[in-house]
């Protein structure tokens, strides 16, 4: 990770790190129980179906989204937002351009291993 955790983020200060085809991350900031991240997605991309032992809350700041969370699909649009409790199996599809605001609990290592 290129950034350093401080009480402050501003985004022209912080690096994008690609995770994927159409996909990238900012960390806005963490500490081992709490991890808030900025996904930037092109039209098309896709977040494959996956789980992990986090609790996720995610907000739609902009763009259009086909969220599936345990086998159910919705269509989320800015000023929308989700919740994924620990181990469901949950993906992203996006329908038009934009960033999900990603928070996570405890913090995730494995983001932090790939930094």
């Amino acid at each position: 990770m290129t950034t350093k955790t401080t009480h402050f983020f501003k985004t022209k200060a912080t690096e994008w790190e690609t995770v994927g085809e159409g996909i990238s991350r900012q960390f806005i900031g963490y500490s081992k129980d709490l991890m808030l991240v900025k996904v930037k997605f092109e039209t098309g991309a896709i977040g494959a179906l996956h789980s992990h032992v986090h609790t996720q809350g995610s907000y739609v700041a902009s763009g259009k989204f086909k969220i599936t969370i345990d086998g159910k699909s919705e269509i989320l649009e800015t000023g929308d937002g989700f919740f994924v409790t620990p181990d469901l199996i949950h993906g992203a599809e996006c329908l038009a351009a934009g960033i999900l605001i990603d928070v996570f609990n405890p913090v995730r290592e494995d983001f932090l291993e790939d930094a």
